[in-house]
């Protein structure tokens, strides 16, 4: 069974070159996204799997930072409209903690690379310009602006003046990139009119302008060697970007368009991300609610064209689930549904893994310890001997004791333990949220059916010790039956008396959660 990511770099092993390059790219529009940073993490697996195989491959990301800014982004004040049409690289840091607009929204981006272990090299738009990266290719694009424009008319109901080049300067009044046209040169020398009334001319070796997107792209595959590239499905439609860019790329720059591996976008809550509307959520954040893996995961889990749609809220819990179990069943330490899932699971793990080699990491069920925390705070010795109590460790972890667990393994259960503490603070409904009420008891009112089952559940507690949680249960159930209280009321009746309202956790494992004689007594009504 191979997974997509084995299956390209096949593909790509066939080709006869001295060195694959993946390459990526991001418009520096606004704040990075786990929808518009795809690019960088299929680019990056597939790099891997290329040097499983021997080849030589790098990946490469590139900031579109010399793009116009079409749209203001959030969390931005509608002032920053007077930038638009400006070069992201033109425009100032809207808080003044960096060197420009384009640092202020790379650098969260950026930091968190190394956690998702992505090895790349970063290149900026902007400073290909100025070193004159591009020079070359603006010459070719205006000396060939007929033969693009044929090329561009094929794809366009409306066909391009006789006198367009695919060019845009700055303008030198305005500062804007989007409303000038070029329409004549004179060897580096570029004429041009703008929007805003301006006539000018500019220097291409200047670096104040750029090539009009289409022909951009297919310059850039020919300056880095790109082999493969991921991009947004905007930009593989039919007659879309990739078509027209594959066209120039050969015919104009004798260059062969790479390996296209298009994907669907990432929803947010059944929104679309949108930068300027304030919906995405970003790798940055995703680190502050789970384990790097898990993104890799969830992107990997299924084919890059399948939708995909991501909430961190209550859905995160079962999607946590799900990682954690996969997990498992990578290290062997939980059983697969099926032989076919076992695999399935397995691949998907190895292609998302970023640590290859090392031990199972210590990650106590997610899911568990939303509760766990809200009865034991970030005490993790506390937490730990709640897993314990609950058997909720797998077995290399269940015959440790806390003193046991090596630093490495602390420091995994620590941050697991703040995954879940910044997503109760972040996303989680109120109904997850609950606090034990140890000081006293809550004053709400019980009927006297409620309160002989809570002092019959108190003696049977005081006098018979669990382990399972499902005993428990099956022994709570017992007395209902027999007092003919329906299991609702029942567990009202804990939930009021411990956390001081009408819902709460699973009560049997909640129960065992919490100290016994605390337990008992509050049962009791005697604290």
């Amino acid at each position: 069974m191979k997974h997509w990511t084995e299956r390209i770099a096949d593909d790509l092993s066939k080709r006869d070159v001295d060195e694959h390059v993946i390459a990526s790219g991001t418009s520096i529009s606004g704040s990075i996204h786990i929808g518009n940073s795809c690019d960088v993490f299929i680019a990056n697996a597939i790099g891997k799997e290329l040097r499983k195989l021997g080849k030589n491959a790098k990946t490469i990301w590139i900031a579109d930072d010399h793009d116009p800014l079409r749209k203001v982004p959030y969390p931005l004040p509608e002032s920053y409209d007077k930038y638009l049409g400006m070069p992201y690289s033109n425009i100032p840091c809207p808080d003044g903690c960096c060197d420009s607009f384009v640092e202020h929204f790379e650098r969260p981006f950026l930091g968190v690379m190394d956690d998702y272990g992505i090895e790349m090299e970063t290149k900026s738009g902007f400073e290909m310009y100025k070193s004159g990266a591009y020079d070359e290719y603006i010459r070719i694009a205006l000396e060939k602006a007929p033969e693009i424009r044929e090329i561009f008319n094929q794809y366009r109901r409306e066909p391009l003046a006789d006198d367009w080049l695919p060019y845009n300067p700055i303008c030198e009044e305005c500062g804007r990139v989007n409303t000038t046209y070029a329409y004549d040169y004179d060897g580096d020398t570029v004429k041009y009119r703008c929007e805003c009334g301006h006539d000018g001319e500019m220097d291409i070796k200047s670096g104040n302008g750029k090539l009009t997107w289409r022909v951009e792209w297919a310059a850039r595959w020919k300056i880095f060697g790109v082999t493969c590239e991921p991009f947004g499905k905007d930009h593989a439609a039919s007659g879309g970007s990739y078509d027209v860019s594959s066209v120039i790329s050969k015919e104009i720059f004798d260059y062969e368009a790479p390996y296209p591996v298009p994907y669907e976008w990432i929803t947010l809550d059944g929104e679309a991300m949108s930068k300027s509307h304030g919906v995405f959520f970003t790798p940055k954040e995703w680190l502050d609610i789970g384990p790097a893996e898990s993104l890799n995961y969830y992107l990997f889990r299924s084919k890059p064209m399948k939708a995909k749609d991501f909430s961190p809220k209550m859905p995160f819990l079962d999607f946590m689930d799900q990682f954690d179990k996969v997990e498992k069943v990578f290290y062997g330490e939980e059983e697969a549904p099926s032989e076919k899932e076992g695999k399935k699971f397995k691949k998907i793990y190895e292609i998302s893994q970023i640590h290859e080699g090392e031990p199972l990491p210590f990650r106590p069920p997610y899911r568990f310890l939303v509760n766990a925390y809200q009865i034991a705070g970030n005490d993790l010795e506390k937490i730990f001997g709640i897993l314990k109590r609950n058997s909720q460790l797998t077995e290399t972890f269940e015959e440790k004791t806390f003193a046991e667990l090596s630093e490495k393994e602390l420091e995994q259960f620590q941050q697991r333990v703040d995954n879940v503490a910044n997503w109760l603070d972040a996303y989680a409904p109120k109904f997850v949220k609950f606090q034990v009420q140890e000081k006293s008891i809550p004053k709400l009112p019980l009927t006297d059916e409620q309160t002989q089952f809570l002092k019959d559940l108190a003696d049977l507690m005081d006098n018979r010790e669990f382990t399972e949680a499902s005993d428990l249960h099956d022994a709570m159930y017992e007395i209902l039956e027999a007092q003919g209280l329906k299991p609702q009321k029942g567990f009202q009746a804990i939930y009021k008396m411990i956390l001081g309202q009408k819902q709460g956790p699973r009560a049997a494992s909640f129960l065992l959660s919490l100290d016994n004689d605390f337990v008992v007594k509050r049962l009791r009504g005697e604290a």
